[in-house]
């Protein structure tokens, strides 16, 4: 995460039993708070699988201790979303609810599970069809640049007074140290880049990291044409295809054309959390255990 030094006061944070690393925490500092980390979209508290209740106790209480010796006092917590993770992952809830923790924020991830048969709408598929007609072609691309400036940018400036989280330098810097979880798509009508995807994969998990497309993407079906491609091609080995989040206003409101866009894929909702707990609240764990 070195890339996002200069935006964050790092404080990240690695629990080690018997010189065995237990857990992990991306996090940053801001005042006497410290966050899961900002720059990372699912970064919250990476356990081993199959983590006894009693060892992730132990790894939040320790955790609280460390930080109110810091001179913490809050801890803004995200949740992996569940199907991220290779086993069940509830007993975080459980404990932060014990430590009287306040959901602070709920996002509405789109996710499709790629083990069921796909319910894709008579509309979508119609645009799919549209996208074949017209010979369109997704070709697989190390080189972001064109994508970036011509369709990405432009994009997000037009539609949503934005830029890419990521300039174009930091995201050629991570595709490059990890070519098989990042890769990338373009859409060509001819010789012609029409639409583009990044998409970060875990191996059980693809999402979509950045999309773009140019003004004609409806007309032409570039967007569906590539995401079904990726879904029944690229990506089909995957557990999950993850669309993201549909939310704005910082997850007090849904944009409801993306949200039905993504719904008309078969996709089903997950929700998110994002906790706010105290510090001086670890003393709460001493007698859950009887």
């Amino acid at each position: 995460m070195e890339y996002h030094q200069d935006r964050f006061h790092d404080f990240s944070m690695l629990v080690v039993k018997e010189e065995k690393v237990v857990a992990l925490l991306p996090a940053h500092r801001v005042d006497n708070a410290v966050f899961s980390h900002w720059g990372l979209t699912y970064g919250g508290l990476v356990l081993p699988v199959y983590t006894h209740i009693s060892e992730v106790i132990g790894i939040v209480q320790s955790i609280l201790n460390y930080l109110l010796q810091s001179g913490i006092e809050t801890l803004h917590l995200k949740e992996i979303p569940s199907f991220y993770c290779q086993g069940y992952n509830g007993d975080l809830a459980y404990i932060l609810h014990q430590c009287q923790a306040q959901i602070t924020r709920a996002d509405l991830l789109s996710t499709l599970d790629l083990t069921l048969p796909l319910a894709i709408s008579k509309s979508r598929k119609e645009s799919i069809r549209r996208g074949q007609k017209n010979g369109l072609i997704v070709r697989e691309e190390t080189d972001l640049t064109a994508f970036w400036n011509e369709l990405l940018i432009p994009n997000l400036a037009q539609r949503h007074a934005a830029k890419p989280v990521h300039t174009l330098e930091e995201m050629t810097l991570l595709q490059s140290r990890f070519p098989q979880n990042i890769r990338h798509f373009n859409v060509y009508e001819g010789e012609n880049l029409i639409a583009g995807t990044t998409v970060f994969c875990t191996g059980r998990v693809a999402h979509p990291q950045y999309i773009a497309g140019d003004d004609r993407r409806s007309e032409t079906g570039a967007l569906d044409f590539l995401y079904h491609f990726l879904i029944t091609e690229v990506y089909s080995n995957c557990l999950v295809f993850d669309f993201g989040i549909s939310n704005e206003n910082q997850g007090k409101n849904i944009n409801s054309g993306l949200q039905f866009w993504k719904e008309s894929y078969g996709a089903q909702p997950v929700v998110q959390h994002f906790y706010r707990v105290a510090t001086a609240s670890y003393v709460q764990l001493d007698s859950i255990l009887l």
